[in-house]
């Protein structure tokens, strides 16, 4: 059985494609670019959308500077958003900051840090042998 989206979720999808090409094609400020869309959620009444966006700079004023270039378009955007979509209402949308990217990779490069002093000490973890399936095998055969 499919699993059940609610409307919100569909919507928010939609917005998401939709948004991520118009700031990949339209907007041509370049303290934007290389900015990501990474998940949109719409309220309920579908009158709001928080647009989060990933930066692939993560100097924190160039990412206030690029949110507030965002959300001062946000207007244009919106309209540009009206023209490709049917819809009766089309949200207000604010852009916030999602930092799981960076965050991801900062841990990314935590752990390889880790490794590699383990290893230059000598503490290298073992390597994982496979399992012996008959030992594991409990099919209950009596």
């Amino acid at each position: 059985m499919a699993k059940d989206y609610s409307r919100t979720d569909r919507v928010g999808q939609q917005y998401q494609r939709e948004i991520a090409m118009i700031l990949q094609r339209e907007i041509k400020d370049p303290r934007v670019s290389m900015v990501t869309v990474s998940e949109v959620e719409v309220s309920r009444d579908l009158a709001y959308t928080k647009v989060f966006v990933t930066f692939f700079n993560d100097e924190p004023e160039q990412i206030k500077t690029a949110l507030k270039v965002l959300n001062d378009a946000a207007g244009f955007i919106r309209s540009l958003l009206g023209k490709r979509i049917r819809a009766r209402i089309i949200p207000e949308l604010r852009f916030v900051h999602d930092p799981s990217l960076n965050e991801g990779i900062r841990m990314s490069r935590l752990v390889d840090e880790a490794i590699k002093r383990d290893e230059s000490r000598g503490n290298a973890a073992p390597t994982a042998k496979p399992a012996d399936t008959a030992a594991t095998d409990d099919h209950g055969d009596d």
